[in-house]
């Protein structure tokens, strides 16, 4: 693969146009061409589905006919399935969504800008797929703090670990912190078996999940043992000070304003903070003690400090995810 990704992509792809809006694409390189139509041609199947168009392989060429500009559509589509697949080596199904993404294919942007905002982990490679993604990776490399807010799946906390890790790994920092309220969210910690590290466990859950999604298990667990990676709750911060370090709180939401200030004013020298919530889901007993908000108020207009809001337009997960969260959002009265 690494042979693969050294051309451009255009040393893969021919474009040829025929009679009746027909538009074939020509794959020079057979596991360029496989990978783009993945497993019993699901990749394919998939982008038919979404643009409610019918695909036809043949050898080693796909073709469409729609009209021109549908077939423009497609065949930018494809380019940016060839393009991931070079880069990353594989393509999952939130690739072919991204495909027609108009962001993500404009060609306005160019390819060189896009690398720019790459964000190269050992697993894989994760590029930002909206302008505010692109804007908040852009933030987490320049700024000194960082507050976002929005919903569920937009890539907060995710892109926040991937930039984290590649720090560490390139020795730009010495630690990773990673930490979340340990709020409960309908239910009681004290009902739940163990110790208070294994009671604790699950609220962290998803920190774990995106450090494993990015780096080997046995590293992760390496590097946690060591302490290059430490995660803990909110309530472990209190009186520290945090030097070379990239520390991320999640869940921001269900912090209270002391709390986020206790969190923030941690910094130290060569550190970054990130402070992330979705502040349609607090989970506080008094929903008016989240400190998230007043956060951005106080403090966004700080120049070495960044705010970020997301909308159901950023989210990256199942793309039902972006319609039940814009749902929610305009029945939010009822």
């Amino acid at each position: 693969m690494k042979n693969l990704a050294d051309k451009n992509i255009n040393s893969y792809l021919k474009f040829v146009y025929s009679e009746n809006d027909t538009l074939s694409i020509i794959f020079q390189n057979n596991e360029l061409f496989s990978g783009v139509l993945g497993e019993f041609n699901n990749n394919i199947k998939e982008l038919e589905k979404i643009t409610k168009t019918n695909i036809y392989t043949r050898g080693n060429s796909i073709s469409i006919k729609t009209d021109q500009k549908n077939n423009e559509k497609i065949k930018s589509a494809i380019v940016f399935l060839a393009e991931r697949y070079l880069i990353n080596g594989s393509l999952e199904k939130k690739d072919i969504h991204s495909s027609v993404d108009e962001f993500m294919t404009d060609k306005k942007i160019d390819q060189n800008n896009k690398i720019q905002y790459l964000i190269k982990t050992p697993k894989k490679s994760v590029i930002p797929r909206s302008e505010k993604q692109k804007n908040y990776v852009k933030a987490l490399h320049e700024s000194d703090i960082v507050i976002s807010a929005g919903p569920a799946g937009t890539g907060k906390t995710f892109l926040a670990v991937a930039v984290a890790l590649t720090m560490l790994l390139e020795k730009k920092i010495e630690r990773i912190i990673l930490s979340r309220p340990a709020v409960e969210a309908g239910e009681r910690l004290g009902f739940l078996p163990g110790d208070m590290r294994e009671k604790v466990d699950p609220y962290l859950r998803p920190l774990y999940d995106s450090l494993y999604d990015l780096l080997d298990y046995e590293k992760i667990q390496k590097k946690i043992e060591v302490g290059d990676i430490e995660i803990a709750p909110l309530a472990f911060m209190r009186g520290r000070t945090l030097k070379n370090s990239f520390a991320i709180l999640d869940e921001a939401q269900n912090a209270t304003d002391t709390q986020i200030k206790m969190f923030l004013t941690r910094i130290g020298e060569n550190s970054k903070i990130v402070i992330n919530g979705d502040p349609s889901q607090i989970d506080l007993p008094n929903k008016s003690l989240s400190g998230l908000i007043r956060s951005k108020k106080i403090l966004g207009h700080l120049k070495e400090i960044t705010t970020i809001d997301f909308d159901h337009n950023d989210v990256v997960r199942h793309h039902l995810v972006s319609k039940i969260v814009k749902a929610y959002s305009d029945n939010k009265d009822d």
